[in-house]
């Protein structure tokens, strides 16, 4: 294909269910098929995903919602603009605690998130250390984490003191006892509980609006110097994402997402049953809202950052026009 800017692409994700349709349009050939010869590239953590997205390292990647907007900002730091034109997940996050700290706040599966965050908060005013983590400063995780606690106590929510973990560690932290617990995709919260570890009290769409939370993002420069290879691409994943909606048997996606060392528990459709068709069923949704991306959602994730975080303050006005340069419209 004579008309792409480029054909060697470097794709960096983060080992979550929500960059499977990357995975997917890779093993499907899809990629193959517009004539990109891509590489996928595992990254250790957000930030250095981020960090090698903005230098030029990666040409495109499953990249936080969150970091748009922050990067428009300079909150991030670099102040390297980053836009976006196709959404890869909505908020399908997690709150899962140590199964340990569960059982001693007496919290219990009737609870909803207001009760789970009562009697958390409780413990926290009772000076009981309990030390939570997200996976970034900038995420619908991080945002999630403070809005449950709010439901309880807003200056606890405000005050309290954060870790920040990539999501294959957390689980491993909880059960060095580093942490108590946890916001994080799937399918990490699964993996705490199968291994007994954690338990999940609540639900990101019980507590925050269905949001952007994966989107596949590229620098502003690359995307205006690469136009016809990132039209290419968004095509080649949003066809994956399509089959994946549609798929009856997953047998070949799990396979490919033990592959990838996504999936590392035993899950199927004889073993952990449930769990095997609840994170079918998340696969499938992913691209149930449209893959487009919207206004209002980094509108939303601006005035969570200005309400969290509470050094910046814009009017509408800004926020309205940051909101609109982290969105790529591609012409078809």
């Amino acid at each position: 294909m004579t008309d792409l800017e480029k054909t060697q692409i470097q794709i960096g994700y983060i080992p979550l269910l929500d960059c499977v349709a990357i995975l997917w349009a890779k093993q499907r050939g899809f990629f193959d098929e517009a004539g990109l010869e891509i590489t996928l590239v595992k990254e250790a953590s957000w930030a250095s995903l981020r960090d090698r997205l903005a230098f030029g390292f990666l040409d495109v990647a499953h990249c936080l919602s969150a970091m748009l907007p922050a990067a428009a900002l300079g909150e991030d730091q670099l102040g390297i603009p980053l836009q976006t034109a196709l959404v890869l997940s909505h908020n399908r996050a997690f709150i899962s605690l140590s199964q340990k700290l569960y059982f001693e706040l007496n919290i219990s599966a009737q609870d909803n998130a207001q009760q789970s965050a009562e009697k958390i908060v409780s413990a926290i005013q009772q000076q009981k250390p309990v030390q939570l983590a997200h996976v970034f400063k900038q995420s619908i995780h991080h945002y999630c984490l403070r809005e449950w606690l709010a439901l309880a106590d807003r200056d606890v929510a405000q005050n309290i003191k954060l870790t920040t973990l990539p999501p294959p560690y957390m689980v491993e932290a909880l059960s060095n006892h580093v942490i108590d617990g946890f916001c994080v995709g799937e399918p990490w919260n699964t993996q705490g509980e199968l291994l007994g570890i954690s338990q999940i009290v609540a639900s990101s769409q019980d507590i925050i609006p269905q949001v952007a939370d994966k989107v596949l993002a590229v620098t502003a420069d690359w995307a205006e110097q690469h136009p016809n290879t990132h039209l290419a691409l968004t095509q080649a994943i949003q066809k994956a994402q399509q089959e994946l909606k549609d798929l009856e048997d997953y047998a070949e996606v799990w396979q490919m997402l033990i592959d990838f060392n996504i999936i590392q528990f035993q899950c199927s459709e004889s073993i952990h049953v449930q769990k095997f068709h609840s994170i079918q069923n998340i696969i499938r949704h992913f691209a149930d809202e449209s893959s487009q991306p919207k206004l209002e959602d980094f509108k939303w994730l601006i005035q969570q950052m200005l309400k969290w975080d509470g050094q910046i303050s814009l009017n509408d006005a800004l926020i309205e026009k940051i909101s609109q340069n982290c969105i790529l419209s591609l012409n078809h």
